[in-house]
């Protein structure tokens, strides 16, 4: 793990803010102070949760997309370090372990231009590094016995998530996503559009279920995929909250039912969520509450492997409320 820099007390002491008769999340967090032998730190370390960042947009620039989703990490650290430490937070029971860095990734895409082919294959080619690194410290995480929570970057992490994490339990694990879109398109080379697709075929995905799916968003081709392969299961955003065709308590449990008694992975994308900038905001999405409520019902589950956060695209002006509500989910999987 050449690229993964750790989470430091320098670092920390910097970011918290603090105050007398208070007791602040980040004073009480856990952190690794040798980057040798992560596993076996993380194996002899009485914490349950591992939370990292992802701070890279290459796989939505792979993906014709809007750049931004990098700057996820940092926000969510200065907002989660200052939240207080008390009896529902548990800042002791979680360990912030770092980050990987793909400086040279983001070097190479930025001199990239989305509108050449050549330049769109050399960003896919440059996702599959990504998937290596992402991959092998996800393996590494839950052979620990511990539970990763993902933050940041392009939803492209999905892939490096799931083959990780069905690597380090010898089987194939399902998966909930909280998405506008299917991310199961064409495997034309990684992207952050096809990271479910790539997994798929790859034998790491047993049962795959799409919570919210936009219908204007999702393609005729996608949906007769979807609709053909017996794995996977869906609701679309607008039968849920426009029609009302269906209730979300039901379609809760409707989700729960497929991924069953198996292991599994909850993956939350930004774009479904309304108004928080992202690499496709979107007017009409799930409210913050809703999108809590869906995470706090699926991480009461004994058998969830780990949290992915992904998508988010901060601006100076909105970090800190982008660093609100990944840190509102964080804690929302740990509290769970």
């Amino acid at each position: 793990m050449d690229n993964l820099v750790l989470f430091n007390n320098a670092t920390r002491n910097k970011l918290l803010n603090k105050r007398s008769g208070e007791s602040k999340f980040g004073q009480h967090v856990q952190v690794l102070t040798s980057i040798s032998n992560i596993y076996e730190q993380l194996k002899n370390l009485d914490v349950k949760y591992v939370i990292f960042g992802l701070p890279e947009d290459v796989g939505v620039f792979a993906n014709h997309g809007k750049r931004g989703t990098a700057k996820a990490w940092s926000a969510t650290l200065k907002v989660l370090l200052n939240i207080q430490s008390n009896q529902f937070t548990r800042a002791n029971n979680a360990l912030i372990l770092g980050h990987l860095d793909f400086t040279n990734e983001m070097l190479a895409v930025s001199r990239l231009n989305s509108s050449r082919k050549k330049d769109v294959l050399r960003a896919r080619k440059l996702v599959n590094n990504i998937d290596d690194s992402v991959t092998h410290l996800i393996n590494q995480i839950v052979l620990a016995g511990k539970k990763p929570i993902i933050i940041g970057g392009g939803h492209n992490n999905a892939y490096g998530n799931i083959k990780g994490t069905a690597l380090a339990l010898g089987k194939k694990i399902n998966v909930v996503n909280l998405d506008a879109h299917s991310d199961f398109r064409d495997k034309e080379g990684r992207h952050s559009g096809n990271g479910f697709s790539y997994a798929f075929d790859e034998g790491f995905i047993n049962k795959y279920f799409i919570f919210g799916l936009h219908e204007n968003y999702t393609s005729d081709k996608v949906f007769k995929v979807l609709n053909k392969t017996k794995q996977i299961l869906y609701n679309t955003f607008e039968d849920l909250e426009i029609r009302k065709k269906t209730k979300f308590k039901y379609e809760l449990q409707r989700a729960s039912e497929h991924v069953g008694d198996d292991y599994f992975g909850i993956e939350i994308d930004c774009d479904a969520i309304e108004n928080i900038p992202s690499s496709a905001m979107t007017p009409s999405g799930f409210t913050v509450n809703k999108s809590r409520q869906f995470l706090d019902y699926f991480a009461k589950k004994n058998n969830v492997c780990y949290l992915h956060i992904c998508e988010a695209s901060p601006t100076k002006k909105t970090a800190t409320k982008i660093g609100k509500l990944i840190t509102y989910l964080i804690t929302d999987f740990i509290k769970a």
